[in-house]
């Protein structure tokens, strides 16, 4: 997720400086992912110079200063969230990468590969559950329910891919190339046998 989009969006809820903003975010999300204050900062000064938000008022006493939403930040935060979110610009996919490598790899054995991490995804898949559990049972809240939501199938849909590449090398393993028979000579024409 765009941290650019996130900040834009907490902002409109009112004023709020770096410290605020990463805290809102992480309660948003439950901290599945985490933002450092440094990595706050950096985006605010950006979305200042892009005039999408201005400082509010004077720094505090301890030295932080507010930002608040311009109406230009405005218009960008709706033009985000009626926009769809497109798989072009994601992020890589690291697993994918790694299987595609595996495969072309001498020697490393995808079968295990595909293993060890289908155990991983399992064992979070089971905390997740756990952690939706609570969630439901608390009536908690929606952001972070949603978010876990996103998070269960995301799993449940890794392990059905993982299932889908263990059944597809199984199947390339036990495909062998099939070796050309040798041809018998083509018989001479009749008449031709005995003349050398």
């Amino acid at each position: 997720m765009s941290i650019r989009y996130g900040l834009l969006a907490l902002l409109e809820r009112g004023p709020s400086h770096g410290y605020q903003l990463r805290a809102e975010f992480d309660a948003a999300t439950g901290a599945t992912w985490p933002l450092n204050v440094g990595q706050v900062y950096t985006t605010l000064d950006r979305l200042e110079r892009d005039g999408l938000v201005a400082q509010d008022g004077d720094p505090d006493p301890d030295g932080r200063i507010a930002y608040r939403i311009t109406d230009a930040g405005r218009r960008e935060l709706a033009s985000w969230f009626a926009s769809p979110v497109t798989r072009q610009g994601a992020p890589r996919d690291e697993l994918a990468i790694k299987l595609a490598l595996a495969v072309t790899t001498p020697g490393v054995d995808v079968l295990t590969v595909v293993q060890t991490q289908r155990t991983a995804t399992m064992t979070g898949l089971q905390d997740l559950t756990r952690l939706k559990a609570r969630a439901d049972g608390d009536d908690g809240d929606l952001a972070w329910s949603l978010v876990l939501d996103s998070l269960l199938f995301r799993s449940e849909a890794e392990i059905r891919w993982l299932d889908h590449c263990e059944a597809r090398v199984a199947r390339a393993a036990t495909r062998r190339p099939v070796t050309p028979q040798p041809t018998a000579p083509a018989a001479e024409p009749a008449g031709k046998q005995g003349r050398r």
